[in-house]
């Protein structure tokens, strides 16, 4: 096979991979009933006059199904901390009782399960736009590529063709998993 379109293959797999790994990204930050550390991966906390991930300057746990506790390698950020959750806008209200944050995570309603579902068929479908639109610009690719006979690039197109329909697949598991998830009481 010609070098250069095995490069186009190459980075279209890489991109439809990214596009797979974004939404895997993406779901994490969904909620989905049970109190989990990566909920509170979206916070930025001001450190020494900089955001930084909460991550960097707490630990974080879940010592049940309910609870979130953040506990700050340094006691002075604990009021820093808790505006950075305020500010995350999660819906999350911190209780802070002088040593460690706590946040209750309370159930889901069924109207709320339903808007998350909706948000992780969104999420997936931006996932399926990313990696039809890595397919296009593939082809675009394979059609320009010179001192390659046509059946080669056919068979390349059929090779595109191929590995979209996997990724596609992919993200529809995905999101079948993440919606039973949320859905699930």
């Amino acid at each position: 096979m010609n070098e250069d379109i095995q490069f186009i293959l190459d980075s279209t797999k890489e991109a439809m991979d990214n596009a797979v790994k974004h939404l895997e990204k993406q779901f994490v930050n969904i909620r989905a009933g049970k109190a989990s550390p990566a909920m509170l991966g979206s916070v930025m906390v001001e450190y020494y006059g900089s955001q930084t991930p909460l991550g960097q300057v707490a630990n974080v746990n879940t010592p049940d199904g309910r609870t979130i506790t953040v506990q700050p390698w340094e006691k002075g950020m604990l009021q820093e901390i808790e505006k950075g959750i305020m500010y995350a806008n999660l819906g999350f209200n911190p209780m802070n009782n002088g040593e460690t944050i706590i946040i209750n995570v309370p159930p889901l309603t069924e109207e709320r399960r339903k808007d998350l579902a909706k948000q992780a068929k969104a999420e997936a479908e931006d996932a399926k736009v990313s990696i039809r639109s890595a397919r296009k610009e593939a082809n675009n690719d394979i059609k320009k590529t010179e001192d390659v006979s046509e059946d080669a690039k056919s068979n390349a197109e059929i090779d595109v063709q191929q590995m979209t329909d996997n990724f596609v697949k992919k993200v529809d598991e995905l999101f079948v998993i993440k919606e039973k998830e949320i859905m699930t009481v």
